[in-house]
């Protein structure tokens, strides 16, 4: 007597076909360009039909953020027990990501896409930056319960502000000093204001 074995009902979602959809976005998106890159391009160049790309995503805007996403590491929020050295360890990360040759090809992408699209500017904005923002805070939070800074300081603001040097100093390298090194002197700068104890 041989067995019956059930299967399951509906047809599930390949993760073969998911990454497939990833990776020609991120293709058709160093090919092309963003507003030259459509959802039929995106399916012919992953090999799957439009439906499969719709049963996942809403629209091309959500799809270039998670496609986006997929090649960046998150940013692990330290908890060093000290203020700066909490920053300079989330400098050392994100010098890790950032530097890189892919790292660089991901903000340029991330930049040019917000840039000429401000319905991905915003997705990208709530699906991932508010997040990381949110995370941030809690370094901000901890050094204040420390009595390390001013109660005050807006944790968004310091976030937005520190992702600006960092982008700048990307594109305009420093001539007489590493990208690690001039982001920690600027920050130094700012928070000398700020800080309850020397820096």
């Amino acid at each position: 007597m041989s067995d019956n074995i059930k299967k399951p009902l509906g047809r599930p979602r390949s993760n073969e076909s998911h990454q497939a959809m990833l990776q020609a976005t991120l293709e058709l998106l160093a090919e092309v360009g963003y507003d030259a890159m459509s959802i039929d391009a995106i399916a012919a160049r992953a090999r799957v039909g439009k439906t499969t790309i719709y049963r996942r995503y809403t629209s091309k805007e959500e799809l270039v953020a998670d496609a986006i996403e997929s090649i960046r590491q998150d940013v692990v929020i330290p908890d060093t027990g000290n203020f700066w050295s909490d920053f300079e360890a989330l400098i050392e990360n994100a010098a890790g990501i950032t530097l890189s040759a892919l790292g660089r090809q991901t903000v340029a992408m991330i930049i040019s896409s917000a840039s000429s699209n401000t319905q991905f500017a915003d997705i990208y904005r709530t699906k991932y930056l508010q997040p990381r923002r949110q995370a941030f805070a809690i370094v901000l939070e901890r050094a204040k319960a420390r009595n390390e800074i001013q109660q005050d300081l807006d944790a968004g603001l310091v976030f937005d502000m520190i992702s600006g040097i960092m982008l700048y100093a990307l594109i305009f390298q420093p001539t007489n000093e590493s990208w690690e090194a001039y982001v920690g002197r600027a920050l130094r700068m700012f928070f000398k204001g700020y800080s309850q104890q020397e820096l």
